[in-house]
């Protein structure tokens, strides 16, 4: 890929763009079979291009494109790992891929109860970071709050849905 590409990308045009990400896709996807679970590889590779695209224009250096890219890939992989492990409760490894069966279905309804039971200020913050996989920063950022509220809201709502859970 040719850093003209990556520049006119990032001043705005669409065909730029389009070509940088189809020249990142294969490297990507090369990128998410070791850091995701087999079925959320296309999915992840999905989700970073969308997230490339939206945010290429923040880049400060555009030879840090390559390793950014990655760090979004490990992100999203990360996000459906952490969402595989809220829906069945199990621990997934880094080291281990997981035999992927549905889980039952009741559990997803007892995770959806206890995200209901939560007061709107805590379920959404557990749905940022959760289910968006927004960092800290960005979901004080979104919410208008310092990072240590977002903290200290995250242990709570996440403490309430395990007290539901739990009884």
């Amino acid at each position: 890929m040719a850093n003209g590409d990556l520049a006119a990308a990032r001043s705005g045009d669409p065909a730029a763009l389009e070509r940088v990400l189809i020249h990142s896709r294969q490297d990507l996807r090369r990128y998410a079979e070791y850091h995701c679970v087999i079925n959320d590889i296309e999915d992840a590779v999905q989700e970073s291009l969308i997230t490339i695209s939206r945010k290429l224009r923040d880049l400060r250096v555009l030879e840090c494109f390559v390793s950014w890219t990655f760090r979004i890939v490990k992100r999203e992989c990360n996000r459906f790992k952490r969402g595989r492990r809220m829906l069945s409760g199990d621990m997934i490894t880094e080291d281990i891929l997981p035999v992927v069966t549905p889980e039952p279905a009741e559990w997803r309804h007892d995770v959806a109860a206890a995200l209901e039971s939560l007061p709107a200020h805590y379920r959404q913050i557990i749905l940022l970071r959760d289910l968006e996989g927004l960092s800290i920063a960005e979901i004080g950022d979104r919410l208008g709050t310092t990072r240590e509220a977002v903290k200290s809201r995250l242990h709570r709502a996440r403490a309430l849905a395990r007290e539901y859970l739990d009884a």
